[in-house]
């Protein structure tokens, strides 16, 4: 109880909260120009589900903002917390499955495990503070299974190593489906179920 208190008196101090802004703010800009070859492919009407992961790092900069004022903007908090899951062990996933399909990892893909790891674990570190009802994660199911949808019945899922394109249907859109799936149920049980562990963000 002791480590649970001062962790979650470290999450909420101001220059944590300011760092991890910066960082996801950053990490939007880069994630929006990695993608920048493929939406340059991409029919105009599916743009919106193309960036999934600078997406998910832009709805938590949002939260981040809330949170600075002492606020909470729980339909943004249901986004970032399920997209951040999501995405974040997607990418490393794609990242694994692609070394132990013959590719050679660089520094950029360890980057890109690093700052997607990191993507999940704030998500859920974070668990505690928001303010989720039953709607808002009802809203976010609605459009990460469209998405999912858009990523595999179009075509339009985030670029991945030559080596898998083989499993992309259906090995690989069953595997994001199902995370989606566990994404959306972590936010449940731990977000909106566990209200009684909710934390105050003064």
């Amino acid at each position: 109880m002791w480590i649970k208190h001062h962790l979650f008196s470290f999450l909420v101090r101001k220059d944590i909260l300011w760092a991890l802004l910066v960082i996801n703010f950053l990490g939007t800009i880069y994630g929006y120009i990695w993608y920048t070859d493929q939406l340059a492919q991409t029919p105009a009407h599916f743009l919106i589900f193309v960036p999934d992961s600078p997406t998910a790092s832009l709805f938590f900069v949002f939260v981040l903002i809330a949170f600075l004022q002492r606020k909470n903007w729980s339909l943004f908090e249901a986004f970032a917390a399920v997209t951040l899951i999501k995405y974040g062990i997607w990418a490393v996933a794609m990242i694994l499955a692609g070394a132990a399909a013959g590719d050679t990892l660089n520094w950029q893909h360890y980057m890109l495990i690093f700052s997607h790891g990191g993507m999940a674990i704030q998500a859920y570190l974070y668990m505690s503070f928001y303010r989720i009802r039953l709607w808002h994660l009802l809203v976010v199911s609605s459009w990460t299974l469209l998405n999912d949808y858009i990523d595999y019945a179009h075509l339009m899922h985030p670029w991945v190593s030559r080596r898998l394109n083989d499993y992309v249907i259906p090995e690989i859109a069953m595997f994001t489906v199902g995370l989606s799936l566990f994404s959306i149920l972590s936010v449940y049980f731990l977000s909106v179920r566990g209200k009684a562990a909710k934390r105050s963000l003064e």
